[in-house]
C-alpha cells in the first residue's frame, strides 16, 4: 500500500482509506453491522492490508464506539479521523440542524474522545459548515484543541473556496473531504483547484456512487425497503435508469482490463492526483479486499482518455442529494 500526505503538513496515509460509516447501527443513514465483532474484524482486515486512514463521525450511529474497540491496542497502526458539525440533538435525523459554535466543538471533540477510547485525534474534521457562525470561531476552537493535544489536524467537509480560504488563515488545514467520483466531478473546477493552490489534500467521500459505480443495483428493487438510497435522487426513476448506462460502460471497460468496476473507478480517481485520497466505504470483507486491490490497478492514457469520453464533469442524472442536504453543502 502506498502512501500519500494529506496537504502540505497533514499525516501520512494509505492511499486508500476505509469509510466507517456503514460500520454504524441504528442510524439513519446506514443499515449498519449488527456485530461489534464483525466491525472489528473488518477494521483489524483493513489494519492487514495496509489501510491507514479511518474514516467515522459522531452522527454515524455506534461507529465510533466499533473503531474504538477495533483500535485498542492497535492505536498506532491507524490515522484516526472523526468529525463534529451535525448536531446530534434531535433523534429524527430529518430535524437535525448544524454548529459551529466554539463551545459545540469542544463538547464534541470530548465525547467522540470518550467514544473512541482515545487521547488523540489525527484529523478532526467540521462536517458541514454553519452558516450562522463565522468561520475563523469555528476553526478557532478546532485549533484550541490542537494546542491542547486532543487533535493533530485539522479538516473541513463540504465547505466552498471563500471559506476554505478564510479558515486556512486561521491554522492550517490538512484535508478537504466531499464527494468525488465519475459521477460527481464538480470539484474539481473550483474546490480542487483552491485546495492544490493552498497544499491542502482532499479525501473523497462515496468514490463508488454510494455503490451505484460498482454495479451492485439494476434496478430501485435491489434496494432495501428502509435505504436511504431510495430518497436520492440519483436512484429514483428515470435517472437510475440513464445512470445505468454509465455504469456499463464502466464495467464493459473493466472487463477488458480485467478488473471489476468497482476497482476501475476507484483507479480513475486514484490516478486523478497524490493529494487525492478516496475512502469507500464497505461492511463486507471481500467487498473491502476488492477496493484494496485497486490501488493496484494502473490505467493506460487511451483507458483514461476513454473514460473521459463516457463520463464527463456533469454526466449522472439527478442532483447528488435530496433538496434539503443540498442546502447544507458548499457554504
Amino acid at each position: 500500500m502506498q502512501l500519500r500526505r494529506l496537504g502540505n503538513h497533514g499525516p501520512a496515509v494509505s492511499a486508500l482509506g476505509l469509510g466507517c460509516m456503514s460500520l454504524g447501527l441504528a442510524d439513519a443513514y446506514s443499515s449498519g453491522i449488527d456485530s461489534d465483532r464483525k466491525a472489528v474484524e473488518l477494521i483489524h482486515r483493513a489494519l492487514e492490508l495496509g489501510v491507514t486512514l479511518l474514516d467515522t463521525a459522531n452522527i454515524y450511529g455506534d461507529s465510533e464506539l466499533k473503531v474504538g474497540q477495533a483500535l485498542r491496542g492497535r492505536r498506532g497502526e491507524a490515522i484516526l479521523a472523526t468529525k463534529f458539525g451535525i448536531d446530534t440533538g434531535h433523534v429524527n435525523a430529518a430535524e437535525r440542524g448544524i454548529s459551529g459554535r466554539p463551545e459545540y466543538v469542544r463538547q464534541c471533540c470530548d465525547a467522540s474522545l470518550k467514544r473512541l477510547g482515545v487521547e488523540y485525534i489525527d484529523l478532526y474534521y467540521q462536517h458541514r459548515i454553519d452558516p450562522a457562525v463565522p468561520i475563523e470561531e469555528t476553526v478557532g476552537a478546532m485549533a484550541g484543541l490542537v494546542r491542547s493535544g486532543k487533535v493533530r489536524h485539522l479538516g473541513l467537509s463540504e465547505a466552498a473556496p471563500a471559506t476554505i480560504r478564510r479558515a486556512h488563515k486561521v491554522h492550517p488545514i490538512a484535508a478537504v473531504q466531499t464527494e468525488y467520483s465519475l459521477w460527481t466531478r464538480d470539484v474539481e473546477e473550483l474546490i480542487l483547484p483552491t485546495l492544490r493552490e493552498l497544499g491542502i489534500g482532499l479525501v473523497a467521500y462515496s468514490p463508488l456512487g454510494r455503490g451505484f459505480l460498482a454495479g451492485r443495483f439494476q434496478s430501485v428493487e435491489d434496494l432495501a425497503a428502509g435505504d436511504w438510497r431510495r430518497s436520492n435522487p440519483r436512484f429514483q426513476a428515470e435517472n437510475f435508469t440513464r445512470n445505468l448506462a454509465l455504469v456499463e460502460h464502466i464495467r464493459s471497460l473493466a472487463r477488458q482490463k480485467g478488473c471489476t468496476a468497482g476497482q476501475l473507478a476507484l483507479a480513475w480517481l486514484l490516478a486523478q492526483g497524490p493529494d487525492i485520497v478516496p475512502i469507500p466505504g464497505t461492511s463486507s470483507l471481500a467487498r473491502l479486499e476488492e477496493n484494496v486491490a485497486a490501488t493496484a490497478v494502473t490505467l493506460t492514457m487511451q483507458e483514461r482518455a476513454s473514460i473521459e469520453q463516457f463520463a464527463p464533469p456533469g454526466v449522472a442524472a439527478g442532483a447528488r442529494y435530496a433538496p434539503a442536504g443540498m442546502e447544507s453543502l458548499n457554504h
